[in-house]
């Protein structure tokens, strides 16, 4: 028996807008935490193989440090997730630019992507509902874009998000659910055992922008096609991990069907027993290893540090609206964007 979405305050934005926080919690004790603000999920309890919960989510306690310099921790992303080289793009023979964000590239929607809004939330039973409106012209993106996101937790300790969008121009939609992992609760996560399934990934150039080919893993330190430790490549002499600082990179996912449902990875933390599994509809995942992290941020009582949390972002791949030979992220008027991602938890003996 699920329990009641239970609401709560959570601080107060500068121009006086209140921020909320939802509860859900299901029959096996796993709860979640989640902001209207940027749809975060700021908490994400689990048990371990013994029975004791832990919050495997990196976050933070108060407003202050997401609206402030947070590296996206536990948020939705968009209108476009990933980057976009230049911040420019050209549609239907007309240029557009977008604000540069990430050194001379547009990263995650921009300056005040959908992380940085407050969203409508209401609660429909065992789902909460979060809706954004996005208007022509923001973050330079054409045409009103009307995005609705449902989170719902299962009692198969599966979080479940779905992503719906319209738009009354085309425009690049890329959607996805940025949160930070580490199944240990704290510390490093290169020992976390990393399954991909994926035969190829995004080969990028040193500015993190596709060269426009998928690269096969085979023979190189990104093939996670069978378990293998997080840290166990990630220091190879490898062009690829210095472009990336590390894993930064979107795998192309094995699916028999571009829209079905599979599985992308699977994440086990082997002292714990915590495993994650990722599933999507979408046709790429980004693995990111916390390259960034560098100890500067706290949270819940936490210092986050160097590779202290990895990111498994499902979506299309980056800078797909200059990369032809990509597959569509092009929202045209009178088609409707839909896609489904689950994370399911779960314990190894």
């Amino acid at each position: 028996m699920q329990a009641p979405i239970q609401q709560a305050p959570f601080g107060t934005l500068p121009n006086g807008e209140q921020v909320s926080i939802f509860t859900l919690a299901n029959a096996k004790r796993m709860t979640v935490r989640i902001l209207d603000f940027g749809g975060i999920i700021t908490e994400i309890h689990v048990p371990d193989r013994a029975g004791a919960m832990q919050d495997v989510a990196l976050g933070f306690d108060t407003i202050d440090p997401y609206r402030a310099d947070s590296p996206y921790f536990g948020a939705l992303i968009g209108r476009y997730g990933n980057r976009i080289a230049g911040g420019r793009f050209t549609l239907d023979g007309q240029d557009y630019r977008l604000p540069v964000n990430n050194g001379k590239n547009h990263l995650h929607g921009g300056i005040q992507g959908f992380d940085r809004v407050l969203w409508q939330a209401r609660i429909e039973g065992e789902e909460l509902v979060l809706a954004y409106r996005s208007v022509d012209g923001e973050q330079g993106y054409p045409g009103t874009l009307d995005a609705t996101v449902r989170y719902r937790l299962t009692d198969d300790n599966e979080i479940v998000v779905r992503f719906h969008a319209v738009t009354d121009r085309a425009t690049p939609v890329n959607l996805t659910q940025h949160s930070y992992f580490n199944l240990a609760g704290g510390g490093s996560i290169l020992d976390h055992q990393l399954t991909i399934d994926a035969d190829a990934f995004v080969a990028i150039d040193a500015d993190l922008i596709p060269y426009g080919q998928l690269a096969p893993v085979a023979g190189t330190p990104f093939d996670f096609r069978s378990p293998r430790a997080i840290g166990e490549r990630i220091g190879e002499d490898d062009e690829q991990l210095r472009h990336g600082g590390g894993y930064d990179h979107c795998y192309a996912l094995n699916k028999p069907d571009a829209k079905a449902l599979t599985r992308a990875a699977r994440v086990v933390e082997p002292v714990s027993g915590r495993v994650l599994e990722l599933f999507t509809q979408e046709p790429g995942v980004q693995f990111y290893s916390g390259n960034f992290l560098d100890g500067s941020l706290q949270g819940k009582g936490q210092v986050y540090g160097y590779r202290g949390g990895f990111c498994l972002e499902p979506q299309h791949f980056p800078d797909s609206p200059n990369q032809p030979a990509f597959p569509n992220t092009i929202l045209r008027p009178g088609e409707v964007y839909e896609t489904e991602s689950r994370f399911r938890f779960s314990v190894e003996n």
